[in-house]
């Protein structure tokens, strides 16, 4: 092997800071402590998310909507701050070290959490199984407990598909191949970890203790923080590139300083480093494209920009700038299209939870009661079949047709988790129509639980799992291949907020229905008792919105241009 060949291309170095040998490092020798460290993470989150509208409602004594509000607002802020996590990523940390440090708030966070279920004075009175009063101080610590996890997982989420990403040289084809397969086998881990946590955890907060409900995942976070340490030495890292939001101001302010300067017809007279590399560390240099024109006044060089030995970046940039900015801005009606799809899969955590909560729980006729919250495990089953046959039959299917590497493009595999996703509310909202119906027919109203099996849901929640592994995965390696070099942990963040923004936007549906439906004296769509509601006519909503969001979708995929990098990182 030739000496140029030993070592990556990508710009990657090892654990001592020296330039990283293939045969040494990354690929997918160092992936099963990414993956692992994924999955017990996950299993963390899971453990201890899954649940907790129930939590809420019961340990807490909150109602319906407020539960399910808080579940939401809580769920957003997980994915709201990884963009702080992945700035200090890409800017100063870079991934390895933005992981480590995060995860041991994580794991304050979880530990906090169990002690506020489990030491008296801290936990909850309960008179009855299900009748708790929690003290304002109680509800407190609850709280600082789940948004320090939630600033916990803001350094972890953005990283690691990244990091397991950058084992990868972007730069070999046959690695790059393998880069593709990652992210499915990424998300396959997740659920993994979601698997257990819908099952086992989810049982044992209902008929154990929530002590153990929550210590269980405590134990499972410090697992995951163990993992990722064992595989350092195998592990390929990115400089960080330093601040990316420094470089995308820089562009607007000398493009709006010059937005008078004509750009040439002849696009090679724009500004560019002589040399191969982009002189943004981490980064390869980017090819123009024909969009966005304004803001390649930025990269015109007019007399005013002559200075001897250096250039001002607030007043001219290189190509490769401007085409960051480019890229980021690509990005943004794409991830808008995101944010429907997100607050379809939050409904799994809380509607779900309270539809499932009014139906017959046991297991056919015995006397074992499934805990509603259980029932994630068929998304997370559905996931986990769907991942080896996306992966192995129809990547290769697809190939034959489309002629491309992947099957589908990122943007075809996206879409068609979009239109998937229409169904899941469409069985939902159908399945509650035909459960009130029964409730009025038999006058059921005032039952806790009426004589309809739970696991009339499955259909639901396997439809959403489908759509997860088209949408959500295509939605990672989309935006961790589009996202300029040394920006990928911050894009990898921007697609999750759609999560972020999903929840919250399932709060501001829920609450607008909620002040609508309930004038004049009426119960509402979603009141304490559901039996007495019209959840049907939310699912509805929702269908309808997907369904507007996939007609925007199709429009934007249309006329996207994908990133195209030149070059090679030393």
């Amino acid at each position: 092997m030739a000496e140029d060949d030993l070592y990556t291309k990508d710009g990657t170095i090892d654990y001592r800071g020296n330039p990283a040998k293939k045969n040494e490092t990354g690929t997918w020798k160092a992936c099963p402590y990414i993956l692992g460290n994924e999955c017990c993470e996950r299993l963390a989150y899971y453990g201890m998310s899954s649940n907790l509208v129930l939590y809420f409602k019961h340990r807490l004594g909150q109602h319906n909507e407020t539960a399910a509000n808080n579940v939401s607002n809580w769920s957003g802020t997980c994915y709201i701050t990884p963009l702080i996590g992945a700035f200090l990523a890409d800017a100063y940390l870079g991934r390895f070290w933005t992981i480590a440090c995060f995860s041991i708030i994580y794991v304050l966070g979880m530990t906090l959490l169990t002690l506020s279920a489990s030491i008296p004075g801290l936990k909850p009175s309960c008179y009855e199984k299900d009748a708790c009063h929690a003290t304002v101080t109680q509800s407190s610590v609850n709280f600082i407990a789940l948004y320090l996890i939630a600033l916990g997982t803001g350094g972890i989420k953005p990283c690691v598909s990244s990091y397991g990403a950058d084992q990868f040289d972007d730069t070999d084809e046959v690695e790059k191949k393998h880069k593709a397969s990652f992210f499915n086998w990424f998300y396959f881990s997740i659920n993994i970890g979601a698997l257990i946590a819908a099952s086992v955890l989810v049982y044992i907060q209902d008929n154990v203790s929530w002590a153990w409900g929550f210590g269980i995942p405590a134990v499972a976070m410090a697992i995951a923080v163990v993992s990722f340490f064992s595989g350092s030495r195998l592990y390929r890292n990115q400089k960080p590139g330093g601040s990316p939001i420094t470089r995308i101001c820089q562009v607007l302010v000398a493009s709006f300083r010059k937005y008078n300067v004509a750009v040439p017809e002849d696009k090679s007279l724009l500004h560019e480093r002589k040399d191969a590399e982009s002189g943004i560390e981490g980064s390869r240099k980017l090819e123009h494209t024909s969009d966005l024109v304004f803001f390649d006044k930025a990269a015109v060089e007019i007399e005013s920009d002559a200075v001897k030995d250096s250039v001002n970046p607030w007043r001219l940039c290189t190509v490769t700038q401007v085409e960051e900015l480019k890229a980021i801005i690509r990005l943004l009606p794409v991830w808008v299209t995101g944010i429907i799809f997100s607050t379809v899969y939050g409904q799994m955590g809380t509607l779900f939870v309270l539809q499932g909560e009014t139906m017959d729980t046991r297991v056919g006729n015995s006397t074992f009661h499934i805990p509603p919250a259980s029932l994630g495990i068929f998304d997370t089953l559905s996931v986990i079949f769907w991942v080896p046959i996306y992966d192995q039959i129809i990547v290769p299917v697809a190939r034959k047709f489309t002629g491309h590497k992947n099957g589908l493009t990122q943007l075809q595999r996206m879409g068609t988790g979009l239109f998937i996703s229409i169904f899941a509310m469409l069985s939902a909202g159908i399945l509650e129509l035909i459960r009130l119906r029964m409730v009025r027919r038999h006058s059921y109203y005032d039952l806790p639980a009426v004589p309809m099996s739970i696991f009339w849901q499955v259909p639901q929640y396997f439809i959403i799992g489908c759509a997860e592994v088209f949408t959500f995965i295509g939605q990672l390696e989309f935006f961790y291949e589009q996202a300029p070099d040394a920006m990928r942990s911050l894009c990898s963040a921007l697609s999750l907020t759609t999560v972020a923004l999903g929840n919250y936007l399932s709060t501001l549906l829920v609450t607008i229905v909620t002040r609508i439906s309930t004038r004049n004296g009426r119960l509402g769509w979603i009141p304490d008792n559901l039996n007495y509601g019209h959840l049907h006519y939310f699912y509805w909503l929702l269908a309808v919105l997907s369904v507007l969001n996939l007609g925007a979708f199709l429009l934007i995929a249309k006329w996207y241009t994908y990133k195209k990098p030149v070059g090679t990182l030393r």
